[in-house]
């Protein structure tokens, strides 16, 4: 089976970035496909690892593909669709597209071009062949419930980690950490983050040896507290505000509009698709400690019920002819068959060849006759006695 795992330096040497797209817009394109194929999974009531597994098959897409070859809508219409079918959800394609539609402002669903079922189906061929047909795909929600099981502590403070842990996982989805770690990794991570946002300390777990020094040793060996750091940082960058890249990095290169139009709005953090609601919503302050200490991280503030949601700019995209669509095969209709088929005749099979000359001979006498000798004895005859 293929190897999905990629380093540092192979993600900044994509074949977007080979192609004239710099690694910060290349990262804006797939948080967008992947925010939009969450919020499409969401509204159609798919569940979390059907959305997980298309946001999976987005990001490896990419690492052979350039956003300017395929607009990223199309494509993630498409992983939506196979990962409806691989995680036994069907959708019909016709019913995406529509919320689709619904989500998309009319110049960004003008890349879908005339026929958008054709677009996506087309498309979907590209796709399997892209994956190598690799569909299994794991997720970290399973393996963040099985650790979570074997933590020992406050029952009220573990359910509030593992909450906020869930959180973290969906909108990790954005990231491309599905690239670098396997699920096993990122789950520790994350919890390792939600248990410093919330407060829990793991004093205690089910299992426990002497060789284990900290929890997650008895998951998972050698990891270091550095590598934690690093895919949490990743995670929180998605909650710091960023400023949004110019109109001629995005592909394919759009006019630009004009002096007077207003200028468009901030971004603000994603909201969670999590299965469980969590109130906080504000930015986590991390403060790396030197010397390789721990990571000083401010719990988020309650009261903020109401979840927000990312406001991206007006970026208008003209329509252009995709570069996949191939004309179809134009094979002539088969001939008709007469309605009434013609009886069929079947030739007398020749005379077998006279191999050998014909010979008289009598047929053998097997048995031979007895002799006459009358009929066969019977019983003497019984004696006659009279009456008295």
């Amino acid at each position: 089976m293929p190897y999905w795992y990629y380093d540092k330096k192979d993600l900044l040497n994509t074949p977007s970035f080979r192609d004239g797209i710099n690694n910060d817009a290349e990262n804006r394109y797939r948080k967008e496909g992947a925010r939009f194929i969450i919020d499409t999974g969401s509204k159609m009531d798919l569940g979390y690892n059907t959305v997980a597994t298309g946001v999976v098959y987005f990001h490896r897409f990419y690492m052979f593909h350039s956003f300017r070859t395929f607009p990223r809508y199309i494509t993630a219409c498409c992983c939506l669709f196979l990962a409806g079918k691989v995680e036994e959800t069907p959708k019909k394609c016709k019913d995406i597209i529509k919320v689709a539609k619904s989500l998309l402002t009319e110049l960004k669903f003008a890349s879908f071009g005339e026929n958008p079922k054709e677009e996506v189906m087309t498309l979907e061929r590209i796709l399997l062949q892209t994956i190598k047909f690799d569909f299994q795909v794991e997720h970290p929600y399973g393996y963040l419930l099985k650790y979570a099981k074997c933590l020992k502590g406050d029952k009220t403070k573990l359910q509030k980690m593992v909450q906020m842990a869930w959180t973290f996982v969906n909108d990790s989805l954005c990231t491309t950490l599905c690239l670098q770690w396997e699920p096993e990794v990122i789950a520790v991570a994350l919890m390792f983050l939600a248990g410093k946002l919330s407060k829990f300390e793991v004093a205690d777990w089910n299992g426990r040896q002497p060789k284990h020094k900290v929890w997650w040793d008895m998951f998972v060996e050698d990891i270091t507290t550095e590598l934690l750091e690093d895919i949490c940082h990743q995670v929180l960058d998605l909650y710091s505000p960023q400023t949004q890249a110019s109109g001629n990095d995005s592909p394919p290169s759009v006019p630009q509009p004009p002096k007077n139009e207003k200028k468009p709005p901030s971004v603000t953090p994603p909201a969670s698709v999590s299965p469980v609601a969590v109130t906080t919503a504000t930015k986590p302050v991390v403060t790396p400690i030197k010397n390789g200490g721990e990571v000083k991280i401010e719990p988020p503030k309650v009261g903020i019920t109401e979840p927000i949601r990312y406001t991206y700019p007006f970026t208008p995209i003209p329509h252009y002819p995709p570069v996949y669509t191939a004309p179809p095969p134009t094979i002539p209709p088969p001939p008709r068959l007469p309605l009434v088929p013609p009886p069929m005749v079947y030739p007398d099979p020749p005379p077998a060849p006279n191999r050998f000359p014909p010979v008289n001979v009598p047929p053998p006498n097997y048995f031979t006759p007895l002799p006459n000798r009358g009929p066969p004895p019977g019983p003497p005859p019984r004696p006659y006695y009279p009456p008295p």
